[in-house]
């Protein structure tokens, strides 16, 4: 286990080919105020912290990890790495709560992250950004692939890259309250999805004005925290809610869930495996019940989404209690497999500021 110090909300593993041994960690603290009325905005730090891992290929859950450098900024609701070609530089997002969104290329000979690009995006510093997402998960080219941001304004932001910078290219109101999350369909980048705290599901096409999405779900219990298209099955879409349930939609009728499954916590974060060995493998954030593998048991090669639909059989193959505190980031490696066929996982929580790694 290692302390963070402040408390830990994000996890995200590098894609890059050549720089799979880097992980990042967020932090996000809400600084104490000696106010009994507030008359000044809440202040809040975080650091991104960074590790390299050493695998050991016969215990990947045995594998070592030092941290090699920390960033101070603002909290870090959420951070990802974008998915880029081997020939081009491993290229970090990270999303602060004053605003702004900031792009770090991985420098490999001083092994470190090193600030490119620092981007105010909303009007005011005490808009938080929720939540990004890249959207060339799917096809890793050199450029960069374009960004959604979630604000706690309930905005949506489209973000593009420039020769030397990125710049907002739409901006637009998304949801009554925080919009958690907002992703990218992989398969086809004209299209976004975002939840909110007021308990929708939307999808949006940025080829119109955005002013209507293209459909509303209203049938969630409470707020909607996590979404993430499938890399390797396309339509299917996984999404979490603090109503402590994973949905799977087929993006074409979104409005019907192929399935739900009650995971014992709120959904933080849902992440499927990065290989199509494993596609039927979701990481789970259980947010007050720990973190899980749900393995969806129709997922094979030739199977369809309405064979899913028509089955139930989905179990939890894996769970891991040792954090004392909210879960809240978790990722794959991209890197080696143990001889199991198991995958290292780092994974974070909240207030006992933890950081652990271990395999699935």
């Amino acid at each position: 286990m290692f302390d963070t110090i402040l408390p830990a909300d994000a996890v995200e593993f590098c894609p890059h080919p050549a720089f799979q041994d880097i992980f990042v960690c967020g932090t996000y603290n809400l600084l104490e105020s000696d106010e009994t009325v507030r008359t000044r905005p809440q202040e809040r730090n975080g650091q991104c912290l960074v590790f390299r891992c050493q695998y050991d290929k016969d215990d990947i859950a045995q594998s070592s990890f030092d941290k090699i450098q920390e960033i101070n900024y603002p909290a870090l609701p959420d951070m990802k790495w974008c998915h880029r070609s081997a020939a081009s530089k491993a290229t970090l997002c990270v999303a602060d709560s004053k605003g702004e969104v900031h792009l770090l290329d991985w420098n490999s000979d001083e092994s470190r992250l090193e600030e490119t690009v620092r981007k105010q995006i909303t009007g005011s510093s005490e808009t938080l950004c929720l939540s990004l997402d890249w959207s060339n998960r799917r096809n890793p080219t050199s450029n960069l692939g374009k960004l959604v941001v979630s604000c706690s304004d309930g905005d949506l932001v489209l973000l593009d890259h420039t020769t030397s910078s990125i710049e907002v290219t739409k901006k637009w109101t998304s949801h009554e309250y925080e919009p958690w999350i907002a992703a990218w369909n992989y398969w086809d980048t004209n299209m976004i999805y975002s939840g909110g705290d007021d308990f929708k599901l939307k999808g949006w096409d940025i080829r119109t004005d955005l002013r209507d999405p293209t459909f509303v779900n209203r049938r969630f219990e409470a707020g909607i925290t996590t979404i993430q298209s499938h890399p390797h099955i396309e339509h299917l879409l996984a999404v979490g809610s603090y109503d402590a349930s994973v949905r799977l939609f087929d993006t074409r009728k979104p409005l019907v869930p192929l399935s739900q499954t009650n995971i014992g916590g709120g959904a933080w974060r849902v992440k499927w495996h990065p290989s199509a060995a494993r596609k039927s493998d979701l990481l789970v954030a259980c947010m007050h019940d720990g973190f899980k593998i749900l393995r969806f048991h129709e997922l094979g090669a030739e199977t369809t989404l309405e064979e899913i639909a028509y089955s139930s059989s989905v179990s939890v193959v894996q769970r891991f209690d040792e954090h004392q505190s909210l879960a809240y980031g978790v990722d794959w490696s991209l890197g080696p497999s143990s001889s199991d066929q198991k995958t290292a996982i780092a994974s974070c929580s909240f207030y006992d500021h933890s950081l652990h790694f271990w395999s699935g």
